[in-house]
């Protein structure tokens, strides 16, 4: 069962699991582009969050930029439902002038097709998804308690164990 603020959510769509290979989506950039997963050539975490401006979605988006941002061949992706404006706004508040936030308030369809649209919220549950640079994912970790930090240690991990 997955639970935002104590209750019980609906999650629409299905999971992932390790070894599946990720669907391509196009999302909206903070500088209103549409971008693609496959946009992105190279190992990625696919960090999402329900609003970059909560405490913890901001400490999981900084965390995963800092730690991960000088690998060579990897991308941070944070993925909410914000508006590109306000993830904007985030990231120059925090100086991550590099962080790449993409946008799924349009419709929805990144949250529906990955398993996270919370039906409830219209909000993207939290989770975590490692792939290679064949888009196959070898870590995931969707949250169960969406108030709750990922474990950024095996998110790590798993990334760089990628050849």
């Amino acid at each position: 069962m997955i639970t935002f603020i104590g209750k019980p959510v609906t999650l629409a769509g299905q999971r992932f699991q390790v070894g599946q290979i990720a669907p391509d989506f196009t999302l909206m950039s903070t500088n209103l582009e549409k971008k693609s997963l496959s946009d992105f050539k190279g190992k990625k975490v696919i960090s999402v969050v329900p609003s970059i401006d909560t405490g913890i979605c901001s400490t999981q988006t900084r965390t995963f930029n800092h730690e991960l941002a000088k690998l060579e061949d990897t991308y941070v992706i944070t993925i909410s439902v914000d508006l590109p404006f306000a993830q904007a706004r985030w990231c120059g508040a925090e100086g991550l002038d590099k962080a790449i936030m993409l946008s799924d308030y349009y419709d929805y369809s990144f949250g529906k097709s990955y398993g996270l649209l919370m039906e409830e919220w219209h909000l993207l549950a939290r989770a975590v998804l490692v792939l290679d640079s064949n888009n196959k994912i070898v870590y995931t970790q969707y949250l169960e308690n969406v108030n709750s930090e990922p474990d950024y240690i095996s998110a790590i991990t798993a990334l760089k164990a990628i050849q």
